[in-house]
């Protein structure tokens, strides 16, 4: 027996709809908790699948995580223990992989499992083994698990070969207590580095250029807790934007931060879509005649990676050929085989998808094989004809904090349902 997401395409969504905590930030802020001597308070947590497992984690490590209310997370870490990390939970999601900065930041060694996540092709972490390597760490990889230790870690100039967001935050949390100064070079500039780098900072840290390509670090001797509010999450918020231009009358997309979503509002208006920015919001109304766009992903500020899967059913209704080429991940593009099986008209070359519009989208069986394929699903089942039924729904609950809620508020004919 397994759990599906139907949804009875052609109903207009109307309202608003109010965005929660970032996804990307929280999976890395839990982490960052535990380099604390005293409780840390975390705001705006998302009711996801993936703080489940973080909190399995810290359990695991001896570290106290208590909920109040809906978005609040008390972590306590005074009791820690650094154990070797081989439970179920670090194959749940690749975030896992921050406590390996975070436990040799403060125990000055960490033994864990290789992480898991979704596939999206090849996703190494060397860039943070080198990192680690950089600060005096030695590397280990023995039966499956990694093994990191240092005598002393000592702060270096380190120039990642690829701006990635793991890397800088992880090698950002590994660097807090090195003796003097880190120095990370072609650091990644997402918003989420720099909320992570805001939360330490109130703990006691001494990181100064998060948001830019230079990020320096002076090791301080201890942390201590603090009260952080997580910023809103850019790719959900991108997300339900996305479905108002497919799929409304007109919807107001609630706590966003505009300039985070810079790239794509530029693109929907360039297809036509009739965008009203506020401060704080966004106001969407469904266009008629969809213009055809070319999208090519890039790291922040440029077109996120996240967004072209839920991006592409919307292109499927433009007016002519759009093109989406992959630079991040260049094997992400499994949700175009699910969107064929809905009718859509896409050509796939390595790296490049062609999606020839309009087309017609029939609702039928299909599979969620990584979170943001699933949000792609959903867009889908909204503006096809008839029924969607969508499986392995556990890849949507991992990033999108009572989805199907929030799309009945909107009008949407969204349930769940079991199934053999």
């Amino acid at each position: 027996m397994q759990e599906v997401l139907k949804i009875e395409g052609k109903h207009l969504l109307k309202g608003s709809v109010k965005i929660s905590g970032s996804k990307n930030a929280t999976v890395a802020l839990i982490p960052a908790a535990i380099l604390a001597d005293s409780p840390v308070t975390i705001l705006g947590v998302p009711n996801i699948s993936d703080v489940g497992y973080l909190g399995e984690l810290l359990e695991a490590l001896n570290v106290r995580f208590t909920q109040v209310g809906d978005d609040q997370l008390i972590i306590d870490p005074s009791a820690i223990t650094n154990i070797t990390l081989d439970h179920p939970g670090v194959q749940k999601l690749r975030a896992s992989y921050y406590f390996m900065g975070a436990l040799l930041g403060r125990f000055k060694n960490v033994s864990m499992k290789m992480p898991g996540g979704c596939y999206l092709g090849p996703r190494p972490i060397d860039l943070h083994l080198k990192g680690f390597e950089a600060l005096g760490a030695t590397v280990d990889f023995k039966q499956g698990t990694y093994h990191i230790s240092a005598t002393q870690l000592i702060g270096a100039k380190i120039y990642l070969d690829i701006a990635s967001v793991g890397a800088t935050i992880n090698i950002m949390m590994a660097a807090i207590h090195a003796l003097g100064r880190t120095t990370i070079e072609n650091a990644a500039k997402e918003p989420e580095i720099i909320d992570v780098a805001n939360m330490l900072n109130k703990m006691g840290a001494q990181i100064r250029g998060a948001g830019t390509n230079v990020i320096t670090i002076d090791g301080v001797m201890n942390l201590h807790g603090c009260t952080h509010e997580i910023i809103p999450d850019r790719i959900e918020a991108g997300t339900f934007i996305i479905m108002a231009a497919a799929a409304a009358e007109e919807v107001t997309v609630e706590n966003i931060i505009p300039q985070h979503l810079e790239s794509l509002l530029s693109k929907l208006q360039e297809m036509g879509v009739e965008l009203k920015v506020g401060l704080d919001n966004v106001i969407i109304r469904r266009a008629s005649n969809l213009k055809p766009v070319d999208i090519k992903t890039l790291s922040y500020p440029g077109f996120a990676t996240d967004l072209q899967q839920p991006m592409t059913p919307l292109l499927t209704q433009a007016n002519g050929k759009s093109t989406i080429i992959e630079t991040v991940y260049v094997e992400r593009f499994k949700h175009c085989q699910e969107l064929q099986r809905m009718g859509a008209d896409i050509d796939l070359i390595p790296a490049t998808a062609f999606i020839n519009g309009p087309s017609v989208l029939y609702g039928d069986k299909v599979t969620a094989t990584d979170l943001r394929c699933g949000a792609a699903l959903v867009v889908a089942g909204l503006i096809a004809e008839g029924i969607t039924e969508i499986h392995d729904v556990y890849h949507i609950d991992r990033g999108y904090d009572n989805i199907d809620q929030k799309l009945k508020n909107l009008g949407a004919n969204i349930w769940r349902e079991t199934v053999e």
